[in-house]
């Protein structure tokens, strides 16, 4: 990492293997990084760019800078809905997203102690409808309760969210709300050009839930027609997608780009909403 002025700091990420806002979830993975971690991490990058270009000008980077958390799918679908873990039988379902919210609270007062004044956090999808919850399920169809958690999250995140805001002096705190565009794609895949959005492109044979890719793993013949990759995450071509119709969604610029899109039209609004 080589560097000599804040031009040429373009961006950073800490999200790596299995993330979430609670250490102890995903705690059978190996690589793992709870959020707290990743805050860490972070203060391990300003004491970089302060010893490159001076602390002055790097607090001031670190106010302008723009920031981005997504995570929490992995607190339900790799803990609270697991039952080898004492979250699901310690909480219930409004306790265990109070337990979230309240850690989410103290992450997000730790980030703007640490300079961040401009960040979104985005919410949930419908995680009920990933390949691994529909082969859990008896109907192979998406899981309505954990739809429904996800929607419940959001809600709370976005109170939290427009509550830190107020809060914290200098903030422009943003909630993102992708459910509705995440839930368009499964829902309606030939309308964005796929012809499968139940099961993954990587699997292992007939043997599911595989879980993870492997070199073992068999392949779908075309990746570009699947919404889902492996049994948890998007494939390559569904996540580009989502990001366009996020930009669309939120009116963001593109580095290409001088001027704002025109927002997406509203979809459909979730019949849970």
């Amino acid at each position: 990492m080589i560097f000599s002025s804040r031009a040429e700091i373009n961006h950073f990420t800490y999200s790596r293997g299995a993330k979430s806002l609670i250490e102890k979830s995903f705690l059978l993975q190996i690589q793992r990084f709870s959020l707290y971690k990743q805050i860490e991490l972070f203060q391990g990058t300003q004491e970089l760019i302060r010893s490159r270009i001076g602390k002055e000008e790097a607090e001031t980077f670190f106010q302008e800078a723009h920031y981005v958390v997504a995570l929490g799918s992995n607190d339900f679908i790799n803990n609270y809905l697991m039952p080898v873990y004492s979250d699901s039988w310690t909480y219930n379902d409004q306790t265990f997203i109070d337990y979230l919210i309240g850690t989410l609270r103290e992450q997000l007062k730790l980030l703007h102690g640490l300079g961040a004044r401009q960040l979104m956090v985005f919410g949930l999808g419908p995680m009920g409808c990933i390949p691994l919850q529909r082969v859990l399920s008896t109907s192979g169809e998406c899981q309505d309760r954990t739809n429904n958690l996800a929607i419940s999250f959001n809600k709370a995140t976005t109170k939290l969210v427009v509550d830190l805001g107020k809060q914290l002096p200098n903030s422009s705190y943003r909630f993102g709300d992708a459910y509705d565009v995440v839930n368009d794609v499964i829902s309606n895949p030939n309308k964005y050009g796929f012809q499968n959005s139940d099961s993954p492109c990587c699997s292992f044979g007939n043997i599911r839930p595989a879980l993870t890719c492997i070199p073992a793993s068999k392949l779908c013949k075309d990746r570009s027609k699947y919404v889902f990759w492996d049994e948890y995450h998007p494939s390559d071509r569904a996540n580009e997608l989502i990001a366009n119709e996020l930009i669309k969604k939120f009116g963001f610029v593109r580095v290409d780009q001088t001027t704002p899109p025109s927002p997406s039209p509203a979809l459909a609004p979730s019949s849970d909403d």
